[in-house]
């Protein structure tokens, strides 16, 4: 997408604003993930028992969702903006498993444009897709706040 002037955000409301690349989902993520968050479920990083009960690892569910700023990124660039601060999510839901070797990719839509704090709150409903799946990985509505 081409970059669009902050005052005209408004005029993108209810269009999908991009589509991002496939990014593969690898176990060293996965356990690095795991590292940083504590959340150390075999389903997630004990590849042998996960591969023998339920034909291989899973990406934690939170993993999947912090990945919306890293592909989100370049999706809707905004002219004239000093600064864009997560303001929080809606809506979270995690739909499907992201096995470990599976690519997934973001498609994103503007919901919504409110003023705030000086500056605007956007509402995105972002959906992780997985390659080769109807369902997707995670649907949230995410809030961002953005400065002029």
């Amino acid at each position: 997408m081409n970059p669009v002037e902050f005052k005209d955000l408004a005029g993108l409301v209810g269009q999908e604003v991009g589509v991002s690349d496939w990014h593969e989902i690898t176990q060293d993520r996965v356990n690095k993930f795991a590292e940083a968050t504590g959340d150390h479920q075999w389903i997630h990083v004990d590849v042998e028992r996960a591969n023998k009960e339920m034909g291989g690892p899973i990406a934690h569910g939170y993993l999947t969702l912090s990945l919306i700023p890293f592909l989100s990124a370049g999706l809707m660039p905004v002219k004239g903006v000093s600064r864009g601060i997560n303001y929080g999510s809606d809506k979270v839901r995690f739909v499907n498993m992201v096995k470990i070797g599976k690519r997934v990719r973001l498609r994103q839509k503007l919901l919504g444009v409110e003023p705030k704090a000086g500056g605007v709150q956007i509402r995105n409903e972002c959906t992780i897709e997985i390659e080769g799946e109807a369902k997707p990985a995670c649907i949230a509505e995410t809030l961002s706040l953005l400065y002029a």
